[in-house]
């Protein structure tokens, strides 16, 4: 249903046309009401158990951390102006990444604007990794969330934000005065972005404050199982590659 990226009367009344009652083997073909109701039966809780168990094992070394706007509407910006529709907030997306493998390992998903630290605060305490060193942009400049990372077992850089001050208030915010050589990769996030509101989910359809939220949930769900799948598939083919190299050369 999520990759369809159909609403959901949409996807139940094309679903006769799919192999999926086949494959699904179902006796007859669920309403849209009995197919909402299923989904509502998913909750935050249970979603995020789903996301932890479909991550890779292996622990990454080097993450960014970034936010971005979800719109949660489907009316032209154009015509709202013209017909005098006040504007409408839209969704805030924090999310934190394997800079390696683009993965999205947590994210937090607000209603309204709300700054970056607030959301980058949600997932540092939530996060079980260690040893970790995380990339941010100057949103992040912040001695307090420093000190949140340090006290989980990592290490944040942030780019000092500019001030008439010579030297930044904070140990941490001092030691990230000079330019890290791992900061270019911070960059890898924006296509993670790109790739969320290019292929899984361009805006989110449900009217529901909770149900929005786990609308996102599914979707970073999915993007990972597919990025995942990209990986195997790569891997694969090196594998192949290299045994036809070696038979050739045998």
């Amino acid at each position: 249903y999520k990759r369809s990226k159909k609403s959901l009367v949409n996807f139940v009344s094309e679903l006769h046309e799919s192999l999926w009652p086949r494959w699904l083997s179902l006796k007859e073909i669920p309403g849209k009401s009995t197919l909402h109701d299923w989904l509502k039966l998913f909750e935050m809780p249970i979603i995020r158990a789903l996301h932890k168990a479909a991550l890779p094992d292996n622990k990454p070394e080097l993450m960014a951390i970034d936010a971005t706007g979800i719109d949660s509407w489907q009316r032209g910006r154009h015509y709202e102006r013209r017909i005098g529709q006040p504007y409408m907030p839209y969704a805030k997306l924090d999310v934190i990444i394997d800079v390696k493998t683009l993965i999205v390992y947590d994210h937090v998903l607000r209603l309204k604007p709300r700054h970056d630290v607030i959301g980058a605060k949600s997932i540092f305490q939530r996060t079980k990794l260690k040893s970790v060193k995380i990339l941010g942009d100057k949103g992040y400049d912040r001695e307090p969330l420093h000190q949140l990372a340090i006290e989980k077992g990592n290490s944040l850089y942030a780019p000092v934000r500019k001030s008439p001050r010579t030297n930044p208030r904070g140990t941490n915010r001092r030691k990230c005065i000079q330019k890290d050589e791992q900061y270019q990769m911070r960059s890898t996030v924006e296509s993670v972005f790109h790739a969320l509101k290019q292929r899984i989910l361009p805006n989110l359809r449900c009217k529901l404050h909770y149900m929005k939220k786990r609308e996102m949930a599914w979707g970073i769900i999915l993007f990972n199982m597919i990025r995942i799948n990209e990986m195997i598939r790569s891997l694969l083919r090196i594998l192949v590659a290299y045994s036809g190299c070696t038979l050739i050369s045998k």
